[in-house]
């Protein structure tokens, strides 16, 4: 079982990596002013999901392999910053039809929602960087006299998603909330629409340009 100082200790640091906004946070503030509160929110529910696959997947040794072979941290790395890129060119281009689906609130259907939540999931599990990150300290924080090690970490690695899902929803909100200023003109609403895909553009550049430290 987790000791309550073990547990504490990794929840301020896990409080402090996720609230130095990142690739989670610039995603949803761009989903926020793009397409809306809800959209954004459906985002940071499968950003939060995917951050946490990830913790299941250094419990069960994904972790050292991304760690230890160049070949798995190229592979995630691409497969993230091209999803990244390919939602960027779609969000610059759809940006005239925003001012349409502002004023059109119709509810969006169980497909359309689940898309939503597997792009927030893309870009939360495809950032090897993070990965990386947790292999390097997840084990620092486990005791394996106090029983299974992967039990352990599978219960520190909720306060990630836990943490995740508080603070970018926040920034959803604030986000969302600017939204409206934005609808009061189509020009307005096309630049957002363009900028947002601009910075999933780069996003996505940016993480293609990651290296490992070795």
């Amino acid at each position: 079982m987790v000791s309550w100082g073990a547990l504490l200790s990794f929840a301020g640091l896990a409080f402090l990596m996720v609230a130095v906004p990142g690739p989670s946070v610039l995603f949803t503030i761009s989903r926020a002013l793009t397409t809306g509160r809800r959209s954004a929110l459906l985002t940071v529910v499968g950003n939060s999901v995917g951050i946490y696959v990830q913790v299941v997947a250094v419990a069960f040794g994904l972790g050292a392999v991304v760690v230890a072979s160049s070949t798995a941290f190229t592979a995630i790395k691409v497969v993230g910053a091209a999803y990244l890129i390919y939602l960027g060119v779609q969000a610059i281009r759809h940006r005239g039809a925003l001012r349409a689906s502002f004023h059109a609130e119709a509810p969006a259907g169980t497909r359309g929602a689940a898309a939503v939540v597997r792009d927030g999931f893309v870009v939360g599990f495809a950032n090897p960087k993070s990965i990386v990150f947790l292999a390097a300290l997840l084990p620092q924080f486990v005791d394996p006299a106090a029983g299974s090690v992967q039990r352990q970490m599978l219960i520190l690695g909720l306060c990630i998603p836990i943490f995740g899902l508080i603070l970018d929803s926040l920034w959803a909100l604030a986000a969302g909330s600017a939204r409206s200023w934005f609808a009061r003109s189509p020009r307005r609403l096309a630049v957002v629409g363009g900028t947002g895909g601009l910075v999933m553009i780069g996003m996505g550049a940016s993480l293609a340009l990651t290296g490992r430290k070795d």
